[in-house]
């Protein structure tokens, strides 16, 4: 499976943040020491601007709806339920904020829920002295990171699930590709940023080796991925 590092600065379109520009970040992890050192990491890096931390999911809210930060980054045990229902209402909410997650939780299962909930990264706990500002670059671009410890058992589950090294996500971005929608009408229906959807589309291209939308019908077809 491709490597999830994707530095090479993006291609810019109109309206879209200058990649000269730093990363505006909300910070939300309820473990006051934990808060104040990642609140450091994040503050010594001139590509971070960090908007506010906070202690909670609620406190963060308002920060992130007020200040229309470019990241969040949060405790993933500060979610409530367990199938990323917290994830997909801030999704809903704040389409243009991209998620990253942090955890001491290292299944690969959990790291794929996030992720289908709208999470774009995903950063083990003690690992985020290293991991946690690659993460935030790449979720800035919408593109995907997961923590090199959880990755490979990651691709295994996708390739055991999804065939072909799809994700769930991807199955389903392959789906509506297929039927015509556009990148703008597939973001709105996942509840996904543009970019993140177009980062997702020329994944999906090289995965599978495929390099027009007729291609594409046909994979979804044989796949039954829609109706023949």
């Amino acid at each position: 499976m491709p490597a999830h590092l994707h530095l090479a600065p993006a291609v810019e379109t109109p309206g879209e943040r200058s990649t000269t520009s730093p990363i505006k970040v909300v910070l939300a992890v309820d473990h006051a020491s934990a808060r104040r050192s990642l609140r450091r990491l994040l503050d010594d890096s001139e590509a971070v601007k960090m908007v506010a931390d906070a202690p909670g999911v609620s406190e963060a809210t308002r920060w992130v709806r007020t200040s229309a930060p470019n990241v969040l980054v949060v405790d993933l045990r500060l979610m409530r339920g367990t199938n990323g229902e917290e994830i997909r209402r801030l999704r809903a909410q704040f389409p243009t904020t991209e998620i990253v997650v942090l955890t001491m939780d290292e299944s690969p299962l959990s790291a794929q829920r996030a992720i289908d909930a709208g999470a774009v990264g995903f950063v083990i706990k003690d690992r985020a002295d290293s991991e946690l500002l690659p993460a935030i670059s790449c979720a800035a671009r919408g593109e995907e990171f997961v923590s090199p410890r959880v990755l490979p058992g990651l691709d295994a589950l996708r390739r055991a699930v999804g065939g072909a090294g799809l994700s769930p996500r991807e199955n389903e971005i392959v789906r509506m590709i297929a039927l015509g929608h556009t990148s703008v009408e597939i973001a709105a229906k996942l509840r996904l940023s543009r970019r993140t959807v177009e980062t997702e589309r020329a994944r999906i291209y090289t995965k599978l080796a495929v390099t027009t939308r007729a291609e594409l019908v046909r994979f979804a077809l044989r796949r039954r991925l829609i109706g023949c």
